[in-house]
């Protein structure tokens, strides 16, 4: 679910399935009991699908990174 602060609901599925597909990047470098939710800001309504994906593999990576030095 997308909040409506991104947009009309056109604007907000199409962020929406973008996201979907950027997560399909990261799904590899999760542990099965993994858990991470994605947050939908209004400036992703008008980032680039390569630019949504980038961000995403960096903020897993970096989470991940964290967890190690734990």
């Amino acid at each position: 679910m997308v909040s409506k602060a991104v947009g009309n609901a056109v604007q907000r599925h199409r962020v929406a399935r973008r996201l979907r597909h950027a997560a399909r990047s990261v799904i590899g470098e999760l542990c099965p009991g993994d858990r991470i939710v994605i947050r939908a800001l209004p400036g992703c309504r008008d980032a680039e699908s390569s630019q949504l994906e980038a961000e995403m593999v960096a903020g897993v990576r970096a989470v991940r990174r964290l967890g190690e030095s734990r």
